[in-house]
């Protein structure tokens, strides 16, 4: 048995979390890998210590646009293969997905679309979610295993965010997206893994900057950690660190216990 654990967050802007306290407060958590999202940078930006912190090698995939996306991962560990983008011009010029490979098991951070600027995006959103889709069902039947985490941008039930009754004509409420989750986790067999261990309400990853959501904890939660059917009984806690802000997202930690069974020797736990 390997214990792992996974942290995934979007950081809107690395240097802004940077800023925070965000490298400090990762080089505490003993975590194997952290998974990022919505980098907002370039790879000259990050060329300072800060962003390359002791024991992690970085990943990343930038968007064309400067300022913009991004997606990003730091393990611990030696990846036996990296892969950059889904192979859809749309989605890789933005930066949207990293994944490393460890042996069977694979580890990926991805930045799903937002409608919320309007019907033009919402487009281009119900385009990747379709899009994306059929990837999921091509690597479902591949002999591995997937933790896919990240920033979904949807909200999955009434019980992820505050105010759903507002909200079900919104950007990430929509019942098409919500559809496409239970799509998700229904036929395509795909896990919600903070939802293996927490059923409770009021459990949110992202809040708005307006009014007093923070405060109030008037959130969403947009962020998971999704898993191949195979690791569904290797989630063994959940938490959404809130003590302090890095981004308007809270911090994700998920804690595994992957089975000997699983070809995972990149991994190696002291």
């Amino acid at each position: 048995m390997k214990k792992l654990r996974i942290i995934t967050l979007n950081l809107n802007g690395i240097r802004s979390a940077a800023r925070k306290g965000f490298f400090a407060w990762m080089q505490q958590q003993n975590a194997d890998v952290i998974c990022l999202q919505e980098v907002k940078a370039q790879e000259q930006d990050l060329q300072d210590d800060l962003f390359r912190p002791t024991g992690y090698q970085g990943f990343f995939h930038y968007a064309e646009k400067k300022g913009y996306s991004g997606v990003g991962i730091y393990t611990k560990h030696e990846p036996k293969n990296i892969i950059t983008g889904l192979g859809w011009q749309e989605a890789d010029l933005e930066g949207r997905y990293v994944e490393i490979d460890f042996g069977d098991l694979s580890v990926a951070s991805l930045y799903l679309p937002s409608g919320t600027s309007g019907e033009e995006r919402q487009t281009i959103k119900y385009d990747f979610l379709r899009r994306y889709a059929d990837h999921l069902k091509k690597i479902s039947r591949q002999n591995r295993q997937y933790i896919i985490c990240g920033d979904w941008n949807i909200a999955h039930k009434k019980m992820d965010l505050k105010n759903w009754r507002g909200n079900q004509k919104n950007s990430g409420f929509l019942p098409e997206e919500r559809a496409w989750m239970d799509e998700l986790f229904g036929p395509l067999g795909f896990i919600d893994a903070f939802r293996e261990v927490n059923q409770e309400e009021g459990q949110y990853t992202w809040w708005s900057n307006r009014g007093q959501a923070w405060a109030k904890n008037v959130g969403w939660r947009i962020d998971y950690q999704v898993l191949s059917a195979g690791l569904k009984n290797t989630v063994q806690s959940a938490s959404i660190y809130k003590d302090e802000r890095f981004s308007d997202h809270a911090p994700l930690i998920m804690d595994y216990v992957i089975p000997a069974a699983f070809k995972t020797n990149e991994i190696h736990v002291p």
